[in-house]
């Protein structure tokens, strides 16, 4: 395929004509501009992605753009001398489908200094399998160990379990060696939640205090929720502690006390994962495609779409009916 032909890309648009979203047939000309171009293999399928595409958030700081903010495949062609034709590479948020077109297209052009090659011990589809989502739970990790979390200080709770972030940060959890308790209102998923590395199963109900503080429960955590649910998990963490922040599915929130932060020198770490500069950036790759590279990626790529099956995806996704991670594919 020529690039400099039309080809596929899912293009969002905010204009007079209100939001709208779809397949439509673009040229390399008209993608944002960037050293890099290259034949896209996969994306995958973001809470993010799922709200610049409908437009239930307020995600593209401009339009029209293509939307994915992920994307893998071969350099095509590269003005920067440190990337070749046929090379792999891949690009997690970045600006894609914020700033910048994104990885929803046939074709993608991205800007060197965000193009990551591919690390040894990791395909294309891998990849993108873990993608924004699995980037952002090994971060949280990243964050929490260099802040002297350690699996002596007890489990990690994971909130939000079944979703994206969530599943992946409970095999990677597990990977790493911790003891993991996932947190789901989604009791049909517990057996897919022990089988990616959950020690136990709670509802969402082990999250349901509104004191400042309670006994202590866990070692720390990762919370893709906000809300109650993050004030609560701080008030039943360890003394010395970590929990992440890395979403808000409930709400954006916290109606929290100081007192797990002076009582028990809690802390509360933010996890944004869009530009994180690019030496951590390059660290989490490296450690994604190796110790804690997840055991069940399989098991947690639980749907593929092509282009044009996005639209059902997103709906599913935001009326909470998605499970693990979508991989988008191309021909």
């Amino acid at each position: 395929m020529d690039p400099t032909a039309g080809f596929s890309a899912f293009r969002i648009h905010h204009d007079a004509q209100g939001h709208r979203s779809g397949l439509e047939q673009v040229s390399l000309d008209e993608l944002s501009p960037g050293e890099i171009v290259v034949r896209t293999a996969y994306s995958s399928v973001n809470f993010k992605d799922a709200l610049a595409g409908t437009g239930k958030g307020r995600i593209l700081r401009e339009f029209p753009l293509v939307g994915g903010i992920d994307v893998a495949g071969h350099v095509v062609s590269s003005a920067d001398p440190k990337f070749r034709e046929g090379d792999e590479v891949l690009v997690t948020g970045s600006g894609l489908s914020e700033t910048r077109d994104g990885g929803y297209a046939e074709y993608a052009r991205v800007e060197a200094k965000w193009a990551v090659p591919l690390p040894m011990g990791l395909s294309l589809r891998e990849s993108m399998i873990l993608g924004t989502a699995g980037f952002t739970a090994a971060l949280a990790l990243l964050r929490m160990q260099e802040n002297r979390q350690s699996p002596a200080l007890g489990p990690l709770a994971v909130t939000g379990a079944t979703g994206g972030v969530g599943s992946l940060a409970v095999d990677i959890f597990s990977r790493a060696g911790y003891t993991v308790h996932a947190i789901s209102g989604k009791p049909a998923h517990a057996e897919y939640l022990k089988s990616i590395g959950a020690s136990e199963v709670l509802g969402r109900d082990a999250l349901a205090t509104a004191r400042p503080l309670e006994s202590v429960r866990f070692g720390g955590g990762l919370d893709n929720v906000g809300g109650a649910m993050l004030a609560s998990l701080l008030a039943q963490t360890r003394p010395y502690g970590n929990v992440a922040s890395a979403g808000l599915a409930a709400s954006a929130d916290l109606p929290a006390s100081v007192m797990p932060f002076i009582i028990r020198g809690v802390s509360l770490l933010g996890v944004a994962s869009a530009g994180t500069a690019r030496e951590i950036r390059d660290e989490v790759w490296r450690r994604l495609a190796s110790d804690w590279k997840p055991r069940h990626l399989d098991l947690i790529c639980t749907r593929e779409t092509t282009l044009d099956g996005l639209p059902d995806v997103f709906q599913g996704m935001l009326a909470g009916g998605s499970v693990g991670r979508t991989l988008v594919t191309f021909p």
